[in-house]
C-alpha cells in the first residue's frame, strides 16, 4: 500500500510544474503545489470559457450585420439603383471610397 502511494506521488510530481521549494519533495508541499496548480488550471479554463462566450457573441453580432448588408444589397439591385446588368464601379475603372469592401461582405453574405 505504501509502495502505491508512493508511485502515486511521484506521478503526480511529474504532472505539476515544479515550485520555487522544489527542493523540498514533502509530501504536503506537493499536495498543496498540486492544489494550486489545479486551481491556476481551473481558473485558466474559466476565463477561456468567458473569452469563447464573448467571441460567439461577436460572431452572431456580426453574421446580423453581415445579413443586413446582403438584405441591403438585394434591395438595392432590385430597386434599379444598380442594376446588374451594368458594368460596376470598378469595372468602369471607378473607385468608391471604400474599396471593394462592400463587394466583399455582400459575395461572404450570398455563399453562405
Amino acid at each position: 500500500r505504501r509502495a502505491h502511494l508512493r508511485l502515486c506521488l511521484e506521478k503526480l510530481k511529474g504532472l505539476i510544474p515544479p515550485g520555487p521549494d522544489a527542493s523540498k519533495h514533502t509530501t504536503l508541499s506537493l499536495l498543496t503545489r498540486a492544489k494550486l496548480h489545479i486551481k491556476k488550471l481551473e481558473d485558466c479554463h474559466r476565463r477561456a470559457i468567458h473569452q469563447i462566450d464573448q467571441l460567439q457573441r461577436e460572431q452572431r453580432h456580426l453574421q446580423r450585420q453581415l445579413e443586413k448588408l446582403g438584405v441591403e444589397r438585394v434591395r438595392m439591385d432590385s430597386t434599379g439603383s444598380c442594376p446588374s446588368s451594368e458594368r460596376s464601379d470598378s469595372d468602369r475603372g471607378e473607385r468608391r471610397p471604400w474599396g471593394d469592401t462592400m463587394q466583399s461582405v455582400t459575395e461572404v453574405a450570398k455563399s453562405s
